[in-house]
């Protein structure tokens, strides 16, 4: 599938769509830069031959500065606030990376704010780098509050407290506390470490079976869900990725190439991209 948009550049290799934003001078969310991500992630979404998406800017200092606050300001106030029944757009788009059946990693060089903020959480993991990454959730400074999912995804994934500070605070938090909260998966000195080290990941899961990679993240996701409804779900997934014939030949290609021998499981993470190789080979 090709991919033509205006503010998002797209590279694909083995597996993996690098999804470049760029809308200068500092990366707002401005209508045609939403649009774009919405039009994108619907399309990456259904897109077979992409197993994972790497969203990254062409910024050095901003991800995505935050929403357009001129277009916020445009939305009709003239009557009084109603209860949707059904997701926003913005609310969409979010659980979109956050629910479609391939891994969405993001590389987060610069600022993060508001709505890029609230869009960079709902993926499924962030990377940064110490010094330079900083995320600023400023609704609340605006007389707003982060309606784009920021009150909901940030205490499940820093905890109630720390939320609370992020969005009532509106103040900078820098990647070393971000790495702390749990909000940064890791962070790394420079931007050549944090390509490095987000490229080999991402081609290496790549690797793996799709369905395999679909049905985990789906377990995973699994967990906000009360624990025993989790575990039956989980239990499900597994027996489904059990029929996979993906399943049945890397378990195969792993006993070949000497799981569970000492030699071999001593060194677990090189024996996984063999056996992904092997099963590669064997196609």
């Amino acid at each position: 599938m090709s991919y033509d948009y205006e503010t998002i550049a797209t590279r694909f290799s083995k597996g993996v769509l690098f999804a470049t934003i760029s809308n200068p001078p500092i990366n707002v969310m401005t209508s045609s830069m939403y649009m774009d991500l919405v039009g994108f992630t619907s399309e990456v979404e259904s897109d077979e031959a992409v197993k994972v998406v790497v969203f990254q800017s062409g910024n050095p200092d901003f991800f995505i500065a935050h929403f357009d606050v001129e277009l916020i300001l445009t939305f009709p106030v003239d009557q009084p606030a109603e209860r949707s029944e059904t997701l926003s757009d913005f609310h969409l788009m979010c659980e979109r990376v956050r629910t479609m059946p391939k891994a969405t990693i993001v590389k987060m060089a610069g600022r993060a704010g508001g709505g890029g903020n609230e869009f960079a959480s709902s993926c499924d993991m962030r990377f940064g780098i110490k010094g330079k990454t900083i995320i600023n959730q400023m609704e609340v400074a605006l007389g707003i509050l982060p309606g784009g999912s920021g009150t909901q995804r940030l205490p499940r994934l820093v905890g109630r407290g720390r939320a609370m500070e992020i969005c009532l605070g509106s103040d900078d938090i820098d990647a070393e506390t971000c790495e702390k909260w749990g909000y940064l998966n890791r962070i790394f000195e420079s931007e050549s470490e944090l390509d490095e080290y987000v490229d080999r990941l991402a081609y290496r899961i790549a690797k793996w079976p799709a369905q395999a990679i679909k049905l985990c993240k789906q377990s995973l996701n699994n967990a906000e869900m009360p624990i025993e409804e989790g575990l039956l779900e989980e239990a499900f997934l597994f027996q489904q990725t059990l029929r996979t014939d993906s399943a049945q030949r890397n378990m195969h290609n792993a006993m070949q190439l000497g799981l569970q021998t000492r030699d071999a499981e001593l060194r677990m993470g090189e024996l996984c991209l063999e056996i992904a190789n092997l099963s590669e080979d064997g196609k």
